[in-house]
């Protein structure tokens, strides 16, 4: 990262700017801004978050706000209602209210005498679903977004429920924002009243799990604010990012495929990050793409930023299995359009333990979704059968990377071993695929829930097997989410996985892998009980995006300029950081566990005086093959000191089931130095609805 100071515009800043709303609810903004804007209004970007824009995400910010305003921006940080200085209480994501003060802040920005009356919003993450969902309502102001790490769809490919499976990050994140949600505000912003808004956050927020949790099919609550439900509605340009290590690797493609508003697509390997921190690396310049972006579609200079491809993506070559890597070797590719008519999807039989040879691209397989016995039953050869271990999973690593500790897939082999697995022959020639892979199986189950998930590896001359993508399914829902129905066991289906979206180079003499397993704790929480998997042989296949070698790669070796931001805020350490993440197996009773430290340690805010802690815990545990045995918790501690002022919060979530129904068991305690001033308990059951 190279610190420039020396920008067109020298610019200052206001700590704590009050946004009124109309329920009379003011929202907390740090404003930086052109000195001539005064005088010369400006374009107003706005960045609309939870994590605490005074401590949590002030040095992010630093390096980024005052890049763009020196730029000539008015570049806004607003802490959501309920969360960092801003009044009120945030009880869950994405609501009505969220989206309605975001119009609100967009309406009072384009009325200030510095903003000219176009705005624009950026983020990563919650950020950038705020500014997506925002876009889709179409506010007068908004002239173009800019995302990073992001979703159109809430329910399928979100921490929630993946292929109608769900994930355990539904109890991590719920746990985050437990945590988040419930934190103090600054009395040296907000002065005495700072303990009646604590106190107002305390007592009327709950587990985020539980709202999550209710919701276990496709309905009103995920739909809402889900713009993959109507993507004609966002109607300004969208520039959106991601990485290949993310868990929301796929939805930069679906929005260049469906939206019709001017937009590029940028994919790294990064995992969880913006691409000027991106890692793995290479990172890349990438407020200078920004700054383009608002020069042409906030300014109007005609700079040439719509020219050139569609998307830009990180073309990865063959790694070693390992939980993080510091850079990804591959080069720069792009695609003109997209979809790419330069990608063909070739379809691959399975046989007997084999990926064949591709199908004839005019031969027409038998590919609907439909239940079909008769028929499956006279196309498909002999069937094939797999009742994974409850272990499969444990070197699955995190469903969205944050290369911290290190949380990227290990070696697949051991995994491999409950797994039905399928292998070509050693490759003669370089593959590369572009896209999302998908799986077409011919299958029947013995009970009437179960899961598939499915793997594509990489596999080195020597054995180690990188897994390169996966997927998941409840087959229950292999038809539809919002009305999943049971398995009538022994009776043939035709269900397809799909796998998140990957660009990887597959080198001559190495084998691709495909990997199916009937659980993948804890990355996905397991069926009710293990079932028999049956996949039926010449009628599954697999599916890749195949981007020709001899294609040209479109773009420069080096298309990105070196990444740039502002000076960080200066912060010292007060005490050492903590990662880890261990896999525990007792041969004694057959308890395996996952352990997972997220500590941030404490660290002094130098221009605030301010000395804040962060602690994330998560263990998972189960027990031999007993599905029902699969626990996990997620226990956070957030602390806030300065001078005679020493606070904390104290969230823990445990998540249980049996065969019918989950369990949730929470506690939310408050403390002022060691004095216990708030506490609470939720014990909830919550019915499994064939999950």
């Amino acid at each position: 990262m190279r610190y420039v100071s020396n920008l067109p515009y020298a610019t200052k800043e206001e700590e704590d700017v009050r946004i009124p709303m109309s329920d009379g609810v003011q929202l907390s903004a740090r404003v930086w801004r052109p000195t001539s804007s005064d005088n010369e209004p400006v374009p107003a970007v706005l960045e609309y978050i939870p994590y605490r824009k005074r401590d949590l995400t002030s040095v992010r910010d630093s390096m980024h706000h005052p890049y763009i305003a020196g730029h000539g921006y008015a570049c806004v940080r607003v802490d959501l209602r309920g969360t960092g200085d801003s009044e009120g209480v945030l009880r869950d994501e994405y609501l009505e209210q969220e989206q309605a003060d975001a119009e609100a802040v967009l309406a009072w920005l384009a009325e200030q005498s510095w903003c000219d009356g176009n705005t624009g919003m950026m983020g990563l993450s919650w950020g950038a679903f705020a500014a997506l969902q925002v876009a889709a309502r179409q506010p007068p102001s908004l002239r173009a977004v800019v995302i990073a790490s992001f979703t159109d769809d809430r329910h399928a490919d979100d921490m929630h429920y993946m292929g109608g499976a769900m994930l355990s990050d539904n109890l991590a994140e719920a746990g985050t924002m437990f945590a988040y949600a419930t934190c103090p505000p600054d009395p040296a912003v907000v002065g005495d009243r700072w303990r009646e808004m604590w106190h107002e956050r305390l007592e009327n927020t709950g587990p985020w799990v539980l709202p999550w949790l209710r919701h276990q099919r496709r309905d009103d609550y995920w739909r809402h604010a889900s713009v993959a439900e109507d993507y004609q509605a966002v109607r300004c340009p969208v520039l959106a990012s991601s990485g290949w290590a993310d868990g929301y690797s796929n939805a930069v493609t679906r929005l260049l495929g469906n939206l019709d508003v001017p937009r590029k697509g940028l994919i790294g390997p990064w995992s969880h990050k913006f691409p000027h921190l991106g890692e793995p690396g290479p990172a890349i310049g990438y407020l200078q793409e920004v700054v383009r972006w608002w020069d042409h579609w906030l300014k109007g200079v005609d700079n040439g930023v719509m020219d050139g491809p569609m998307l830009r993506t990180w073309m990865q070559d063959s790694v070693p299995p390992s939980t993080s890597y510091e850079e990804r070797p591959g080069r720069w590719v792009a695609e003109p359009t997209w979809p790419s008519p330069q990608i063909s999807p070739v379809r691959y039989p399975l046989t007997r333990y084999r990926i064949g040879t591709p199908l004839d691209t005019d031969t027409d397989t038998d590919t609907d979704t439909d239940t079909d016995t008769d028929a499956g039953a006279a196309t498909g050869g002999a069937g094939m059968t797999v009742r994974s271990p409850l272990s499969v999973g444990q070197f699955a690593g995190k469903w969205a990377s944050y290369n911290a500790p290190p949380d990227l897939p290990y070696d697949q082999r051991e995994e491999d071993g409950g797994s039905l697995v399928f292998e070509t022959e050693p490759l003669a020639e370089r593959l590369e695929i572009l896209g999302s892979p998908t799986v077409e199986l011919d299958l029947a189950a013995d009970r009437p829930v179960a899961m598939v998930a499915a793997r594509l590896s990489d596999v080195s001359p020597d054995g180690a097997a990188t897994r390169v993508t996966y997927g998941l399914l409840n087959i229950t829902r292999r038809e539809s989410t919002e009305h999943p129905e049971a398995l009538e066991p022994g009776t043939r289906y035709r269900a397809t996985v799909q796998l998140n979206g990957v660009a990887q180079a597959f080198p001559p003499g190495h084998r691709v892998r495909l990997s199916l397993s009937t659980s993948y704790w804890p990355l996905a929480w397991p069926p009710p009980e293990p079932a028999l998997l049956s996949v039926y042989e010449g009628s599954s296949t697999l599916t890749l995006p195949v981007r020709p070698t001899d294609e040209p790669d479109g773009v420069p070796a080096n298309p990105f300029e070196e990444p740039e931001g502002t000076p960080p805020l200066s912060v010292t350490r007060v005490t050492a950081p903590d990662a880890r993440w261990e896999v525990k197996r007792d041969m004694v009773d057959y308890r395996a566990e996952l352990e997972i430290v997220k500590d941030q340690g404490l660290v002094h805010f130098d221009d605030i005086g301010l000395d804040v802690g962060r602690r994330a815990y998560e263990r998972y545990t189960s027990v031999a093959d007993d599905f029902t045995s699969a626990t996990g918790e997620s226990t956070w501690t957030m602390r806030f000191r300065r001078d005679d002022w020493d606070v904390r919060v104290e969230t823990h979530t445990r998540l249980t089931c049996d065969e019918t129904d989950f369990f949730v068991d929470a506690t939310l305690d408050g403390y002022e130095g060691e004095r216990r001033v708030f506490s609470r308990t939720w014990n909830e059951t919550v019915p499994r609805d064939l999950l």
